[in-house]
Parts: C-alpha cells; structure tokens; sequence
C-alpha cells in the first residue's frame, strides 16, 4: 500500500513539474521597442526628411524586339526570307545549294528558343497519293533533321507532309514539277 501512495506521489510531482514548464508569458505582456525621437523638424511629421530622388523608369517595348525578328524573316534581302528547300526527283536529301538556308533558319531558331517551325513537305504529283505523302514526310524530316544537328530543339519544329496537294504550279513539265518538290519552313503566326 505504501508503494501505491509513493508512485501517486512521484505521479502528481510529475504532473505538477509539466504543467509549469509548459506555461509561458504571452508576447502581449512583453515591453514595447524603444522609439528612437529625432527632433528634426520642431513636431512636424516629415519635417526634415527628404524624398529618394530617383530618375524615371523607362519605358520598354517587348514587342519591338519581336517585330524586328519578324522583320529579319521577311526581309527579302535577308536569306532568312527564303524559306524553301527544293528536291531532285524522288529524293529527300538535302541538296548543297540549299544547306546556307537550312544553317541561316538553325541559327534563327537557336537564337530565339521561342520561335517555332513547321515544315510542310511536298511532292509532284507524278507519284501515287501514298507514295507522295511518304515522301513528302521524308523531305520534311531531312530538313527537321539538319535544323536540330545545328543546334536547334527539337520541340521547336514540327515536320508534316502534304504530299502532293499543295503544289505551286499546276503545269505538267519538269519546270513546274521541280517547284512542287519541295519543303517550305513557316514560323508561328504563318500557318
């Protein structure tokens, strides 16, 4: 019996010990922060003090850099303005007089990672519609292909073929078929 009575005791002791090691003084009853008092200006609010000078915030138009990127691509004395790859007959690699185009629009997309590109890849229509489709895809990915080995993203450009129905030229010679071979770069905004 007596060993109950101490462990009620030391259990009280403990309860009791607890309870005021957890009561603490509210922040309200704390003293205030001193104020500093600086009798600059006879009582005034403000007196004394002056204004930060400042000089004016210019004003900046984000969309002038972005008309003059527009500008560069649709400048005909830019080769940025080109903006198709033409192909041999039944081919899709792209011929050297067309690879400074190609690097010129890598760059461009390089420069700008917001930009993106679609290119539509073409075809004569001396070819059946599948086979013409395929082809056209195989010329719009040669031209995707060489863009991101220069450096462009990939999320940046979309390929997609027409095939043959969208051609630039309706004649049947090899003048007008040559026009039709092609892959032509659109930018956001032109498709």
């Amino acid at each position: 019996m007596r060993a109950i009575r101490i462990t009620a005791l030391a259990a009280a002791t403990a309860a009791a010990f607890l309870l005021g090691a957890c009561s603490s003084t509210p922040e309200d009853e704390q003293a205030p922060a001193g104020v500093e008092s600086r009798d600059a200006g006879a009582g005034k609010p403000g007196a004394g003090t002056s204004g930060v000078g400042r000089p004016p915030v210019a004003s900046v138009d984000l969309t002038d850099k972005q008309k003059d990127r527009m500008s560069m691509l649709k400048d005909p004395n830019s080769i940025l303005s080109k903006r198709s790859v033409y192909f041999e007959f039944d081919k899709y690699d792209i011929k050297d007089e067309f690879k400074p185009v190609v690097e010129a629009h890598a760059k461009y997309l390089r420069d700008n990672p917001g930009a993106k590109m679609l290119i539509q890849g073409n075809a004569d229509d001396r070819g059946g519609r599948e086979y013409n489709v395929g082809l056209g895809q195989r010329r719009s990915d040669s031209v995707k292909k060489m863009l991101i080995l220069l450096g462009a993203k990939e999320p940046q450009i979309e390929s997609v073929s027409l095939g043959e129905e969208k051609p630039v030229c309706g004649e049947q010679s090899e003048g007008c078929w040559s026009k039709n071979r092609r892959g032509d770069m659109l930018y956001g905004g032109e498709y």
